[in-house]
């Protein structure tokens, strides 16, 4: 069986919430979950953050649902989208749509998640999933993450 792990990683490459998913599963389903998951404290004490500042994600998630979803929520976002996406939009012409922002040296910056899972994959457990059980296995990349935490 295979695994998908989810993360949100803010710019100084700190964990800010994990999902872990059969790897047989979408991926822009589990979006929704995985922001419902930030919680970034604050530094004179209240309720934690509950949006980031700026969301970049790869082609994975890049759905009119996710798009619209941030717009909702205000939060800025860089999101390359899918070829074939774009391929039907210009099929389509003019009823096809605006294509949706990107900007290239923005989304450069998305180089810190994959760092960051290579980072957390250099434990033998996390790269190699003895676990049987998904929750023994989320339990040991949090354990993991506790370890690599500075």
């Amino acid at each position: 069986m295979t695994i998908k792990l989810h993360l949100a990683v803010d710019a100084s490459s700190h964990v800010l919430a994990t999902v872990i998913t059969a790897g047989q599963r979408s991926d822009a389903p589990v979006f929704y979950e995985v922001m419902n998951r930030i919680r970034m404290p604050r530094l004179g004490g209240g309720r934690p953050r509950v949006r980031p500042d700026y969301v970049l994600a790869d082609r994975a998630y890049s759905s009119r649902a996710i798009r619209e979803y941030l717009r909702r929520r205000q939060i800025p976002h860089t999101i390359p989208e899918k070829r074939d996406q774009a391929g039907h939009r210009i099929r389509r012409g003019s009823a096809g749509g605006r294509p949706p922002g990107f900007d290239r040296e923005t989304y450069a910056r998305r180089h810190k998640v994959e760092c960051r899972i290579g980072l957390l994959k250099q434990a033998r457990g996390v790269a190699t999933r003895y676990d049987k059980l998904a929750v023994r296995y989320e339990a040991t990349v949090q354990l993991t993450l506790i370890r690599q935490s500075p």
